[in-house]
């Protein structure tokens, strides 16, 4: 009975007044039994199925099906963030109101090629950007001082020029060698815009894993009447459950999606998605700037994409 008030909670994302007179459960006991599920899901599921990489070759592992399913090489993961609707909690002033124009806390999160999360942060309230987020947390660190596992730099496919694995994002984010973003959309020229594009097209993966996952609990698309405590761990189990059905039931879920692309690429658009362009970017306020060794190595892979080894025969026409 706990299991199912919790999950009909969730998916629907009925508010516990209009769920009292289906089980017949008041909602202030409601309140209880749902953090207490929520908790439970993360306690037995966590180490399961929301596991982020700790070996060169769990890391090549996810680089390897960006490359086979995205045609983009070195990719560990695609990060963004999406913030998760909350009423303002008391006394909290503008820390939750994001520049959306609503009370949030953000939800930063790594997704694998196969639209599953292997790292995620829920601990940024709404006023904080996705660069401010990412720039304070553990990931970033970890890639960027070399303990987080990541393989030794290797050439690209059919090339000889040694190149760092790294994550891949929007312009919210800092270029470096660990952290690959797109152009500026201002004077591209051809080249850059196609890079653009190979590189947008598998960082629409995490976009998407997000879209899944609201469509799936419905809860994330309302405003949750929750404290932020609460938020976070309902935020959390969705989370453990979105891996758990797309790792134990592959098959099904991807027979109830439609595709990312149709047969000739195009980009198919579809309601569980989060709706936003390819080059739809959120800007990074305050210093964000790019390093010498991120930009070296943007450039090398934008000659990549567009030498025969590396280009795929229908980029020309996606710009």
């Amino acid at each position: 009975m706990k299991l199912a008030l919790t999950l009909r909670h969730l998916a629907s994302g009925n508010k516990y007044a209009s769920m009292k007179f289906g089980g017949r459960v008041p909602h202030n006991t409601q309140s209880l039994v749902v953090r207490e599920v929520c908790q439970a899901i993360i306690d037995e599921y966590l180490d399961e199925v929301l596991v982020c990489p700790s070996t060169p070759d769990g890391w090549r592992a996810i680089a390897d099906k960006f490359f086979q399913r995205w045609n983009f090489p070195h990719t560990c993961g695609a990060l963004d963030g999406k913030h998760v609707a909350c009423r303002c909690p008391a006394k909290s002033g503008s820390q939750y109101f994001n520049y959306i124009g609503f009370y949030s806390i953000v939800l930063m999160a790594l997704a694998d090629a196969d639209y599953k999360f292997i790292w995620a942060d829920v601990g940024g309230t709404g006023s904080a950007s996705d660069a401010q987020i990412y720039n304070d947390c553990e990931l970033k660190e970890c890639a960027e001082d070399g303990t987080l596992g990541f393989p030794d730099p290797e050439p690209l496919p059919s090339d000889n020029q040694d190149v760092p694995y790294f994550f891949i994002g929007d312009d919210a984010f800092a270029l470096r060698s660990t952290m690959m973003k797109p152009y500026n959309l201002r004077g591209l020229t051809n080249e850059q815009r196609i890079f653009n594009y190979r590189l947008s097209r598998a960082r629409r993966v995490v976009e998407n894993a997000f879209g899944i996952l609201v469509n799936r609990f419905q809860i994330l698309l309302s405003t949750m009447q929750h404290h932020p405590s609460t938020v976070r761990l309902i935020v959390k189990a969705c989370l453990i459950l979105h891996n758990l059905m797309r790792t134990r039931y592959p098959g099904l879920q991807n027979q109830q999606l439609d595709r990312a692309e149709n047969e000739n690429h195009d980009f198919v658009p579809g309601a569980w998605r989060e709706g936003r362009n390819l080059e739809d970017t959120q800007t990074a306020s305050g210093p964000n700037t790019a390093s010498k060794d991120g930009k070296k190595q943007r450039n090398l892979l934008k000659h990549w994409v567009n030498s025969p080894t590396g280009a795929v025969p229908w980029q020309d026409r996606m710009i």
